[in-house]
C-alpha cells in the first residue's frame, strides 16, 4: 500500500485526485469483497465489446461517468 501511496503522490495533482476518487469510491463499498452484479458484468461484457470495435466514450461521456461517483 505504501508503495502505491508513494508511486501516486509522484503524479500530477489531477491524477492524484482521480485515484483519490477510485480509493473512496470503494471504500464507500464497505470492507467486504465486491461481488459485481449481472447487470453489472453484463455492462462491462458490453463496454469490452465497444472497445473491440473501436467504439469507446467520448471524453465528455468519460467526465459524466466520473461526475456520477463524485457523489
Amino acid at each position: 500500500m505504501e508503495k502505491a501511496l508513494n508511486a501516486v503522490r509522484g503524479w500530477p495533482q489531477d491524477r492524484q485526485n482521480e485515484a483519490a476518487e477510485l480509493l473512496l469510491a470503494l471504500d464507500r463499498l464497505g470492507p467486504a469483497p465486491y461481488r459485481a452484479s449481472a447487470d453489472e458484468l453484463s455492462a462491462i461484457d458490453e463496454a469490452l465489446k465497444q472497445v473491440a470495435r473501436d467504439k469507446q466514450a467520448s471524453p465528455a461521456e468519460v467526465e459524466e461517468a466520473f461526475a456520477r461517483f463524485r457523489k
